[in-house]
């Protein structure tokens, strides 16, 4: 019989997945991949401050990474580049995040499982967080899905069309925000970037379509989800990372078979 920690487990996991995946897509599209690493890093310094001012952690993570996007834009807008506007805010953020975390002596022994994850420890109250977080961003995602494709597409169309690409932008870093903040207890902060990224690159091998590609990127996260939790639990390896290598190994099949498709479509006969 399953114990009940471990059905906690997967739904966690399936819930990260669920809303990852798709806004993954965004992210790959975008080429924003710099953006939600920064963004994780930063959400380490939220889980210490939600800490020390005994405030839910999820709240923490949330507000530092908006205060994150905000602080780029603005950087970006007074003329940095992207790049060193990330590097700059993240690292200054995890920097604070470890000063924060040294006046805390009980935070030091738990700090692996904010940074790698610990998704065999989530609670009922981390599964609620986990799960209005994941509705809350397939909502957003759904409702908003063809103003960011436009924006993704072409900003100058989308402005054309009535659409404010600095206010979509801003709900997508919301968006990105949320998944942060629910997935950093299942992944950790170090590997959030992967979960958003990995299985969206390995579905864009394969689909035909950016639905399509949003549909395949929660099938594959789900299902590196629930393998790597298995894996986790036969063979005794970290969760997080255990969850990655298996979406990591979905990618190189999806090239795989993305490559073998190419060859057959381009031989004679």
């Amino acid at each position: 019989m399953i114990d009940y920690f471990m059905v906690r487990a997967a739904l966690a996991g399936v819930g990260v997945a669920l809303a990852s995946a798709p806004l993954g897509c965004f992210v790959v599209w975008r080429r924003m991949a710099y953006f939600g690493d920064a963004t994780a890093h930063a959400a380490l310094l939220g889980v210490a401050l939600a800490l020390a001012l005994s405030l839910p952690v999820a709240v923490g993570t949330v507000l530092v990474a908006l205060a994150m996007g905000w602080i780029v834009s603005s950087l970006g807008e007074r003329g940095h580049s992207m790049d060193t506007a990330l590097g700059v805010a993240a690292h200054s953020a995890l920097a604070v995040a470890l000063v924060v975390v040294s006046f805390m002596p009980g935070m030091r022994v738990g700090l692996d499982a904010w940074l790698f994850g610990d998704l065999l420890a989530v609670s009922g109250s981390d599964l609620w967080v986990i799960w209005i977080g994941a509705v809350l961003v397939v909502g957003l995602i759904a409702w908003r899905w063809s103003a960011w494709l436009l924006v993704t597409l072409s900003p100058d169309l989308a402005v054309a069309s009535g659409i404010d690409p600095r206010r979509e932008r801003l709900l997508l870093t919301l968006a990105l925000a949320i998944v942060v903040a629910i997935s950093i207890r299942v992944v950790g902060a170090l590997l959030i970037t992967s979960l958003l990224i990995v299985p969206a690159a390995a579905a864009r091998a394969l689909a035909s379509s950016p639905e399509g590609m949003a549909a395949l990127a929660m099938v594959i996260g789900v299902t590196s989800a629930l393998c790597g939790l298995l894996v986790s639990w036969y063979a005794d390896t970290p969760t997080g990372p255990s969850i990655v290598v298996v979406a990591a190994v979905s990618f190189c099949l999806a090239n795989a078979v993305a490559a073998l498709r190419k060859r057959d479509l381009s031989s004679p006969g």
